[in-house]
């Protein structure tokens, strides 16, 4: 008697699918959930299989990846594949507890141990209607830096200091406060429409000589009414 409920169960339970591997060919990622045609182990075609991934993620798997299908009632018609991998590009020797995005071409974004985010990429693009960095220091180590916006505003309660060996404007630099300079000042060229090249409103302050037009404005002289040499100003 016992015998002959093993054998049914057992015959029952053959004829229900379970979970098992199979391997990725195409993935079409119109469809609200991805369609995935793929193989299983066995050899079958399976058409049409509903990849499902966690709310907030989404991948395109690609053609060799690996794949868990499990059959919903224990019919493979009705499978969804539940889970995929790629042991080729899969970041190999992480830590445990860090977690990881990788793509096949080398991008990535690890979360490693110590609250370090170590991104790697060849173009880093961020959209965006503001765009807010609190933290206590910044490094930025890149060849080439460029940010385009509107208007951009730095809010740096203590200095900003730039070391670089040229610092340049395109258009009007403005300062609200003291400019001071300490190795020289030099410039050249006119205002736009022709006007002067320099413009003060305000006194001026010289410790030492000045010199216009190859002029000293210490060391000059006048003619005086009868065609001789003045002295020097005083």
């Amino acid at each position: 008697m016992t015998n002959d409920i093993d054998k049914r169960i057992s015959r029952a339970l053959g004829s229900i699918r379970r979970a098992f591997r199979g391997v990725i060919r195409r993935v079409n990622s119109k469809p609200a959930a991805q369609l995935v045609q793929a193989e299983g182990m066995a050899g079958e075609k399976l058409l049409d299989t509903e990849l499902f991934q966690h709310y907030g993620f989404t991948s395109v798997p690609l053609d060799g990846s690996m794949a868990i299908v499990l059959p919903l009632g224990g019919k493979t018609s009705h499978g969804v594949i539940i889970a995929t991998e790629h042991g080729n590009y899969r970041l190999k020797q992480l830590k445990p507890g860090e977690v990881a995005l990788y793509t096949d071409e080398g991008s990535k974004i690890v979360m490693k141990r110590g609250r370090l985010i170590e991104v790697e990429c060849d173009t880093y693009r961020i959209n965006c209607q503001t765009y807010e960095l609190n933290c206590n220091g910044a490094t930025t180590n890149c060849q080439t830096d460029t940010v385009n916006s509107t208007t951009s505003t730095v809010n740096a309660s203590g200095s900003a200091a730039y070391n670089t060996p040229t610092l340049t404007a395109s258009q009007q630099l403005i300062s609200e406060g003291l400019l001071t300079y300490r190795a020289g000042m030099a410039g050249f060229g006119t205002a736009p429409g022709g006007g002067a090249s320099a413009v003060i409103q305000g006194s001026v302050h010289v410790s030492e000589d000045v010199t216009a037009s190859g002029k000293s404005l210490v060391h000059h002289a006048h003619l005086d009414a009868h065609g001789g040499s003045t002295g020097q100003p005083m």
